[in-house]
């Protein structure tokens, strides 16, 4: 894609849907001898989070399995639409999609495998990490350079702003005063 093509598909985002694991985190399932099962999350990634909720973008969490860890993550970033344990990701999608009175172009889609590749399809921005799988770097219309759970959802928003000329200081520091 040209990135005439590529700012023009940004430029008319609303709202990014972004898969969990293997996106926010790199992945990894972490247990621990006694069953406790835990999570990384990136602070990069949070940051980059914070980024784009400043410039109004709506955010939602979308992961097929449900962890603790995903619910303290998605309330500490004041994520409100997150959605675990989802079998079809596409019904979630087309569920906030009318949520919001959205069309397909109007919405970002974050995945990195082959359970995304329905929703990534559909959406107007289809974004997947370094490390995806073959099947969704196939469908994704931007590849990031960096892999999930490592600052990836960071270089998302350092693009969205390079497309929207738009500084991650000012941003930041006017919608916090």
């Amino acid at each position: 894609m040209n990135p005439y093509e590529l700012a023009q598909k940004v430029k008319r985002v609303k709202y990014i849907l972004i898969d969990v694991d293997g996106v926010l985190t790199d992945g990894g399932i972490y247990i621990l001898d006694d069953g406790t099962e835990f999570m990384r999350f990136d602070a990069k990634d949070g940051m980059g989070i914070m980024i784009l909720k400043s410039l109004s973008y709506g955010i939602g969490f979308i992961s097929g399995r449900s962890n603790k860890a995903v619910e303290h993550r998605a309330q500490s970033l004041g994520i409100t639409d997150l959605f675990q344990g989802v079998q079809d990701k596409i019904i979630i999608y087309e569920e906030v999609k009318e949520k919001y009175g959205l069309k397909d172009e109007e919405i970002a889609y974050v995945g990195d495998d082959i359970n995304d590749v329905p929703v990534m399809e559909k959406a107007g921005f289809a974004v997947t990490v370094a490390d995806s799988a073959k099947e969704a770097r196939k469908c994704a219309h931007y590849v990031t350079r960096l892999p999930g759970g490592r600052g990836a959802i960071r270089e998302l928003a350092d693009l969205f702003l390079t497309i929207l000329k738009k500084s991650p200081l000012t941003e930041i520091m006017f919608r916090q005063a």
